[in-house]
């Protein structure tokens, strides 16, 4: 059963499309199945810089085919910008599918996703305006409409006729114009022209490759600390980043999911406001900005930066159930003297183990680890005897800390610059 999920440990941002990349030159299916284009993977190889927002990772792997799972919501705009850029490239996007079922952002969702945020004031959430949040809160309303029925445009007509009022009145109470039925589904006819063929059912697509034996991953967007229920809500994203969700999302049964490989950032970052105990706001928070290119990969924004949160890491591990993890950019931390972990949160006499109230986490002093750094490049380093000893201590700590083992570790964005540690092995010795 062949089944891994690749999940972010952190605030999302991690590097999960940078692990797919490398993991699917031996995957033959790659799900996402989950959230929208509100975040992005950024992928290094031999044709360029790509920033993909929907797309997974494994489209650069020509063995592979791609699938955008049930549990998304697409922007068929965004999308179809994907397509064109990857084409341009030379890569062959007839390998890329759209489940039927995954929900469909519309115009609309990005201007009241806007404009709500804006409406919260001092307490805005901070939003992509990606529209994301509206999407899913009209599925989870029955009011979405969804990627299957670009087919059937009578349906689909009288799915929005049934939905529009309501969208209309919260326009209205925002100040917004209201939307006309016919503009709308003009758009969704062109839409329907141009992904048609793409449009799938994907349960017989995902059973066949997991009855057939094939290797499948699920790529993860997002990273815990933005799970609806498990994250720092309501700071959050509106799906479900955890391998429970992935495995709803691409429509797999829990009991064929035989990897969940946690992706770490060896430094925390953020984007977005709420609650980041670990921020750093001097000089190295800026060095971690600008040597590790903390920006994101959608909005272009700076991400808040600040060391290794283990009490986040530790939560992450045990929701999801870490079997390995995949460590991410250690050498951003190569020029620096000394490196700290955040290890609790000092509330009053209290040190606390566990993430506590938004309104606690606002107010907490990080309890830190203090590591001796290396000092030395490990950009060249392919395996873990290349690695300095202060590193390998470094990495040995976050395994003790989260409880798994580290099988990958990433010391720059290109595709070979990574380190392969056995599956299945146990921590390296001390």
């Amino acid at each position: 059963m062949p089944v891994t999920v690749v999940i972010g440990a952190q605030w999302g941002d991690e590097g999960k499309g940078r692990i797919v990349d490398y993991l699917a030159q031996d995957a033959h299916l790659v799900v996402r199945p989950q959230g929208g284009d509100n975040a992005g993977h950024t992928v290094v190889n031999a044709r360029g810089t790509f920033k993909l927002h929907l797309i997974p990772s494994g489209i650069f792997r020509p063995e592979c085919t791609c699938l955008l799972g049930t549990g998304m919501v697409i922007n068929p705009v965004q999308l179809l910008t994907e397509i064109d850029e990857l084409e341009r490239s030379g890569l062959d996007m007839s390998r890329l599918f759209i489940s039927s079922r995954a929900s469909i952002i519309m115009p609309y969702h990005l201007v009241l996703d806007r404009l709500s945020d804006a409406a919260r004031g001092d307490v805005s959430i901070g939003t992509t305006s990606r529209g994301i949040g509206p999407a899913y809160a009209d599925k989870a309303a029955r009011r979405a409409p969804r990627m299957g029925d670009l087919l059937h445009p009578d349906y689909l007509r009288t799915h929005l006729e049934a939905a529009l009022p309501h969208v209309n009145n919260s326009l209205a109470h925002l100040g917004e114009k209201p939307v006309e039925l016919d503009q709308i589904l003009a758009q969704c006819e062109r839409w329907a022209e141009a992904l048609g063929p793409r449009i799938v059912d994907s349960i017989p697509l995902v059973q066949a490759a997991i009855t057939d034996g094939k290797n499948v991953l699920l790529e993860g967007q997002g990273g815990m600390m933005r799970d609806l229920d498990w994250g720092i809500y309501p700071y959050v994203t509106s799906s479900n980043p955890v391998a429970a969700g992935a495995v709803t999302g691409a429509g797999i049964p829990p009991t064929h999911q035989s990897d969940v490989l946690g992706v770490v950032k060896v430094y925390s970052t953020c984007v977005g406001a709420g609650p980041f105990p670990v921020e750093l706001k001097d000089d190295v928070g800026r060095h971690l900005r600008e040597v590790g290119q903390e920006y994101g990969a959608t909005t272009g924004r700076p991400r808040r930066c600040g060391w290794l949160d283990a009490v986040v890491l530790a939560q992450a591990a045990w929701l999801n159930g870490f079997t390995g993890m995949a460590v991410t950019k250690l050498d951003v931390l190569d020029a620096l003297p000394e490196i700290q972990i955040c290890v609790g949160y000092r509330s009053g006499d209290q040190v606390l183990k566990t993430l506590p109230h938004n309104e606690v986490l606002e107010k907490v002093t990080p309890v830190y680890e203090r590591w001796p750094g290396w000092q030395t490049e490990t950009g060249d380093a392919r395996t873990w005897d290349e690695l300095p000893a202060n590193a390998q201590a470094y990495l040995r700590r976050i395994e003790e800390l989260a409880g798994a083992p580290i099988h990958y570790i990433s010391v720059g964005p290109e595709r070979e610059a990574m380190i392969t540690l056995p599956i299945g092995r146990q921590r390296p010795p001390a």
